[in-house]
């Protein structure tokens, strides 16, 4: 793969041109050097490498904070595959406290729906009656 323009860097990460203009706003990929001679700025095969990574770390749950220490890990000399494993750990706990409190809120709703009659006046329904009662 030879250099490419910014459209062509997004198609081959799968991202808009969009993203990789706000990535490079938030310091997550170097925008390339413009050319002298007016020519479009020209992405390397490490920058669409780059862009993937930030993808594949979003997808995974990664923040855009969590994946610049990802990236400035990687390109620490003396980093360790234990940092790494650090921030892996952290985020698996978060998305376990997530999971916890989206299944109280299934809960809550299961428990508003059993109790709905599911037809009636709106004035007498269970779950805006649930919703707006005093707390």
């Amino acid at each position: 793969m030879t250099d490419l323009k910014i459209g062509q860097a997004a198609r081959a990460a799968q991202v808009s041109v969009e993203t990789i203009r706000y990535y490079e706003r938030r310091g997550l990929l170097s925008q390339p050097k413009k050319p002298a001679d007016g020519r479009p700025r020209l992405y390397d095969i490490a920058s669409v490498s780059r862009l993937r990574f930030i993808k594949d770390a979003q997808g995974i749950g990664f923040s855009l904070s969590e994946i610049a220490d990802l990236l400035s890990l990687r390109a620490r000399a003396d980093a360790n595959c234990r940092d790494v494993r650090k921030l892996a750990v952290q985020k698996r706990r978060e998305v376990q406290e997530r999971l916890e409190g989206l299944q109280k809120i299934a809960t809550l709703l299961d428990e508003l729906i059993d109790g709905c009659p599911g037809n009636g006046d709106i004035g007498a329904c269970s779950i805006i009656g649930a919703i707006e009662r005093p707390k």
